[in-house]
């Protein structure tokens, strides 16, 4: 009886899947946070830095970094037994942005990854999802030794609309990275609810938000 009633319940559960694109600037962590919450071994296409980067990739705030995204980053995390988030790392180089297109294809929002030691490097991804109406988060990585900001602060400094989430986040740590993406699908769901633009686009649209 009790295992009859348990398959019953789970057949009535339709699982989902959501694409989110974690972009952001050259060496600002998306790589760190796709390892550190994918549930399969992520895949990488990285490669060694070269000479022949110099001059080219700007490697000030992160000369300890030795590979860089040629192509992109893959992982998947389990939010609920009805929600599967699969994520794509954007290439950050200028020279890559050109894939950016073909991995945008289908995604129900982004998070763009800040350094507040180059909060620059973040423009061109935030400007790119405003442009394309696709609901995004900021996502400030608490880099060690870093100058620490408000998330309002770093709100004005990007002059995001005001309901779009800055949340701060380390990239090593699980747990972090889990509320951000969150975040994430909570306003991707809200902007379907309320933005007919957004209607249809999340597969998971009309579900119970997930617990923060």
């Amino acid at each position: 009886m009790h295992l009859r009633h348990f398959d019953t319940v789970e057949a009535e559960v339709t699982p989902a899947a959501a694409k989110i694109l974690i972009a952001g600037g050259f060496g600002v962590g998306k790589t760190t946070l796709v390892g550190a919450i994918s549930e399969i071994r992520p895949l990488r296409t990285e490669e060694l830095l070269s000479d022949r980067s110099v001059g080219i990739d700007d490697t000030s705030g992160v000369d300890r970094k030795t590979t860089t995204t040629v192509a992109m980053d893959f992982g998947r995390i389990t939010v609920r037994a009805d929600l599967t988030l699969y994520l794509f790392g954007t290439p950050g180089q200028e020279r890559f942005w050109f894939m950016w297109d073909d991995l945008a294809h289908g995604t129900v929002g982004a998070v763009v990854m800040a350094d507040t030691r180059r909060l620059a490097d973040c423009f061109a991804a935030v400007d790119y999802f405003e442009h394309r109406a696709t609901p995004f988060i900021v996502a400030v990585n608490c880099f060690d030794g870093a100058p620490a900001y408000q998330p309002e602060d770093v709100r004005i400094a990007l002059d995001l609309d005001p309901e779009t989430p800055v949340v701060l986040c380390d990239a090593r740590q699980r747990d972090s990275v889990k509320k951000a993406l969150v975040t994430l699908v909570r306003h991707a769901i809200a902007k379907s609810r309320t933005n007919p633009e957004y209607q249809g686009k999340p597969e998971y649209q009309g579900r119970p938000l997930p617990a923060g």
